[in-house]
């Protein structure tokens, strides 16, 4: 589905534009496109600092965010290549800690598309080339690289030496690509395992482990599973991790949600099992108590959406758009909603048209005062009786809302106190909010 990137700086938009004329506008998967393109340019696949490589159908990002926490907090420099942005395109390259520059931006897609733009490659292929070239003209101690979509034959799988790979939750989504079963999808998000570089994976399904193992024995990557290599539990404030090296001990991370604690442990994990970076114990609990993910169970700070609401209301947000991240999300809302006593959470929810509307908000159920179906602007998206449809199936009373906005009002004009609001269904959703509440990522 395109991405309808735009940006306000007038390079960094021509460069779109020229990029929105040459790629084929959709989601194409194969690494022909990507190798061409890339030889073009010098390779510079080839010339990264030491790279950490990010599978998963729901949890990657946050993976990469505790990764990225611990290797600072251990004193070295990290480039960071993730996708989708929220509000600027820039937040999909860090380098060595800070977002690229417009100007440096503009002029590395310049030097792709010219380079390649009779190639058709897609909007993410040139996007990765362009991260790549500054990855490699960049100094960093360390690059964090997450997956984009499947593995396999993901853009970001041309990285032929990784000093480790590992790969979060897995589900079902995007079937069209990945195939129609865990085990399907599974294979293609372990298609990112190398020869002789760990892969380091969360507890799977007994079918969905088997597949994964096998995808890993055929590439000769050693394979390091939660609950057999390593292990982790979270109890009174403290997550512990154990493996054959020994134990660590943070808080409970300060990003929200249950399923938190597990992001944290694989990156550890993964830090554990890789030898070019010396991770101290000290770091691990910085990134419990430091990383930041936006749009992933993020509480909206004061800005001009949240003032919508009475005192003392709070917003929350999420991207979360399929069944797994539905019961994440449907977890940590259960908590958010006990901790404030037991009043139930007033929905909004926009929803692009080729994800599952009742995979992610069956687990809802019982937990909505609430629901606005809202558009998600310049994308085909559910409509509101779509969603509707779904939420009376739940037991929820739907109504639409123009924008979120207007879903805000509403539920404003009958609140007789403060309330709690779950904004989620879209990344690009979640762009928008943050965008009109003033919170653009940095």
């Amino acid at each position: 589905m395109p991405d309808h990137a735009v940006s306000t700086d007038p390079a960094v938009q021509r460069q779109l534009d020229r990029l929105w004329a040459l790629s084929p506008g959709t989601d194409i998967l194969g690494l022909e496109r990507i190798t061409a393109l890339l030889d073009r340019v010098g390779n510079p696949q080839d010339r990264l600092p030491p790279v950490l490589h990010v599978a998963g159908t729901n949890g990657k990002g946050s993976t990469c965010a505790f990764l990225r926490a611990a290797i600072e907090a251990a004193g070295y420099t990290t480039h960071v290549y993730s996708s989708p942005h929220l509000v600027r395109f820039n937040e999909r390259i860090r380098l060595a800690g800070k977002l690229i520059e417009d100007a440096e931006l503009a002029a590395l897609l310049e030097e792709v598309l010219d380079a390649g733009g009779d190639i058709g490659a897609s909007f993410f292929e040139v996007t990765t080339a362009a991260a790549f070239i500054a990855f490699a003209r960049t100094p960093a101690d360390a690059c964090i690289v997450e997956v984009g979509l499947g593995g396999r034959l993901d853009a970001t799988n041309v990285v032929a030496q990784p000093i480790v790979t590992g790969i979060a939750q897995l589900g079902i989504d995007h079937e069209r690509f990945l195939g129609t079963t865990a085990e399907d999808i599974a294979a293609e998000k372990a298609g990112i395992a190398k020869p002789q570089v760990p892969l380091v994976t969360m507890r799977y399904s007994p079918s969905v482990e088997a597949r994964v193992q096998q995808v890993a024995r055929t590439a000769g990557a050693p394979i390091s599973p939660e609950g057999q290599k390593w292990f982790w539990s979270a109890d009174d404030g403290h997550l512990v991790y154990r493996d054959a090296a020994g134990k660590v001990q943070t808080p409970l991370p300060t990003l929200a949600g249950p399923h938190q604690p597990g992001n944290l442990a694989l990156a550890i994990a993964m830090l554990h099992h890789q030898s070019a970076l010396t991770i101290p114990p000290e770091a691990f609990v910085a990134a419990a108590e430091h990383a930041t993910w936006p749009a992933r169970m993020q509480r909206l700070g004061d800005g001009p959406l949240t003032r919508m609401l009475p005192a003392g209301s709070e917003v929350w947000l999420d991207g979360g758009h399929n069944a797994a991240a539905g019961a994440s999300v449907a977890a940590a809302l259960d908590e958010v909603i006990e901790r404030k006593g037991g009043d139930r959470a007033h929905l909004i929810v926009g929803m692009l048209s080729n994800k599952d509307p009742a995979g992610l908000l069956g687990p809802f159920a019982g937990l909505g005062a609430s629901f606005h179906a809202v558009p998600v602007g310049a994308h085909e998206h559910h409509d509101a009786e779509a969603l509707g449809a779904v939420a009376r199936a739940i037991g929820m009373t739907p109504q639409a809302a123009e924008t979120v906005p207007a879903a805000l009002h509403a539920i404003a004009s009958k609140a007789q106190g403060p309330v709690t609001v779950m904004i989620l269904g879209s990344l690009y959703l979640a762009g928008e909010v943050l965008a009109a509440n003033d919170e653009a990522p940095d």
